[in-house]
């Protein structure tokens, strides 16, 4: 689509079932059954064309905001990585500690 640039065109796509997939088409799908609902159609059994048509335009969305998701997180983990690669004196590891330099000794009391 237009909102991912071509760097962003290399990352894995996104799965089919995705949770902004999921919940955009149920959504969807939800306002076709309240419309017909306030037009006192029969929710459920009324312009089912229109429910799965909104459905699918939902889904497809969906896919795409996981795909645009996907990129712009990239793009800020590869800034954050390139940060630290420039300014190793601000990200120094320090020394690790055993379990047993942070606790006190443990002395029974009987």
């Amino acid at each position: 689509m237009v909102f991912v640039p071509e760097e962003g065109k290399s990352l894995a796509p996104p799965g089919i079932v995705n949770r902004n997939s999921v919940w955009l088409s149920g959504v969807s799908w939800f306002s076709a059954m309240l419309h017909n609902a306030f037009n006192h159609r029969p929710p459920l059994k009324s312009g089912v064309h229109r429910q799965f048509l909104l459905a699918t335009i939902g889904w497809f969305i969906g896919y795409h905001l996981t795909k645009y998701e996907n990129y712009t997180y990239a793009r800020l983990d590869r800034d954050m990585h390139e940060y630290i690669k420039r300014h190793p004196e601000r990200f120094e590891t320090k020394e690790k500690k055993t379990f047993a330099d942070i606790v006190e000794p443990f002395h029974p009391v009987r």
